[in-house]
């Protein structure tokens, strides 16, 4: 749980830099909890949201974020749309693309449809919590009659702010193309920061693009390594840091607790008063390393975005890298090499041109990579295109509410992306 000044410090930055947005029953939740209820902003608030809490605790994610999406669409006087993750938000609205009119209909007749991973008595009580409304239900489907692009504010023409918990890592292409396409106008906010299970930070500055923390001391005990790590490290304490320079997170979240290193990368941008304030820069924990070449997940993602922008037309919703290495005979019969699976909007096929921009990328912004190929102990890159939802499906076979990551070597994880995203 968040501690109680995290979340009094969060609801006065957000009251501050949105006045209404602490309305009653004027915040809307799209988080999936499995098992047990979520407590939005750290502490049950039930006259801030109008999302039932037992919605977001259903076994099935899909079945989750519909009906929460259903609660959300009743309201229409929203101020605040939250979403635990950014690709939650990603996945509630593209059901709204293709279910909208089954919700509609649900939204004219009071009812809450039956749909796997909605169990019968779950959906009854949250059914008598409906009544009939046919204005809105008309609304929704004129609005949603006329496309799709900044479909969030013309539904909700009163909302103010869109309140993401991750909108760093590979959870910022989301960002980017809710901002660019359904969400058009609105803000992103990230509250918080969060590592290891235990609240660090909370950003002061909604208004800004970039989120930054400020680190509360007595939240967890923080220590930092400098980057780039020396040969014998020596960790520093908040009150060592330096502005401009980059640390590595090591974090012992509660007394009694193991000591770790959380595998994080953040910039001291600043100090407010004095403790220091940090974006979030990368995992070093996530990299593909066939041959020791050890490249990170922030930046095989930016090359990536670069391959992308060669592609006419195309737009990344989401991807995986695998190391072939661990895919068997999947991978075929070659030198160990990446294995590729991305999702794009506006383009259904690539020419074997196309699919070679993503290794040159590659090969131009890591000279130890384009070695290794040079020399044959790194073979070509192999590219794969999956059809719109395949990375949704995944999410929900994965069973967890905490963002994915998107270089992978752990067995259970390929299983599922050869179950769910290559099928």
């Amino acid at each position: 749980p968040l501690p109680t000044q995290g979340s009094l410090l969060y609801l006065d930055t957000l009251r501050a830099a949105f006045p209404q947005a602490l309305v009653p029953r004027g915040t809307a939740l799209l988080s999936w909890a499995p098992g047990r209820p979520r407590a939005p902003a750290g502490w049950p608030l039930p006259t801030l949201y109008c999302t039932p809490s037992e919605a977001g605790a259903l076994p099935s994610r899909a079945a989750a974020l519909r009906v929460q999406l259903l609660f959300a669409l009743r309201a229409r006087a929203l101020r605040v749309l939250e979403a635990g993750l950014a690709a939650e938000l990603h996945d509630a609205l593209a059901a709204l693309h293709t279910g909208w009119p089954g919700l509609a209909q649900d939204l004219a007749l009071g009812r809450l449809s039956p749909q796997p991973g909605l169990p019968e008595d779950v959906r009854g009580r949250l059914q008598a919590l409906l009544a009939p409304d046919t204005v809105r239900a008309a609304e929704l489907q004129a609005e949603c009659a006329r496309g799709f692009e900044g479909i969030v504010q013309r539904l909700w023409p009163q909302l103010e702010v869109l309140v993401v918990g991750t909108a760093h890592g590979a959870e910022k292409l989301y960002c980017d193309a809710l901002h660019q396409a359904d969400c058009k106008g609105l803000p992103f906010y990230c509250p918080f920061y969060q590592a290891a299970g235990a609240l660090l930070g909370v950003n002061l500055w909604p208004e800004e693009p970039v989120p930054r923390f400020l680190l509360c001391p007595d939240w967890a005990f923080c220590e930092f390594l400098p980057c780039p790590a020396k040969e014998e490290p020596r960790t520093v304490l908040l009150g060592e840091l330096w502005e401009g320079r980059e640390y590595e997170l090591v974090l012992t979240a509660r007394p009694g607790e193991y000591r770790c290193r959380a595998g994080e990368v953040l910039r001291v941008s600043g100090f407010h008063k004095q403790c220091p304030v940090v974006e979030y820069v990368r995992r070093e924990s996530q990299a593909l390393n066939v041959r020791g070449e050890s490249i990170t997940e922030e930046r095989f993602c930016r090359s990536l975005c670069r391959a992308v922008g060669m592609w006419p037309g195309a737009r990344l919703v989401d991807y995986i890298c695998v190391e072939s290495a661990l895919l068997g005979a999947s991978s075929g019969a070659s030198a160990p090499h990446y294995e590729v699976f991305v999702e794009l909007r506006g383009l259904r096929d690539l020419s074997e041109g196309q699919r070679y921009k993503l290794d040159q990328c590659l090969q131009e912004d890591f000279p130890i990579y384009k070695s290794f190929r040079f020399k044959g102990s790194i073979g070509p890159l192999r590219l794969h295109l999956v059809g719109a939802g395949a990375f949704a499906r995944l999410r929900e076979a994965l069973g967890s509410p905490l963002p994915m990551p998107r270089v992978l070597r752990e067995e259970r994880l390929l299983q599922l992306i050869q179950s769910t995203v290559i099928s």
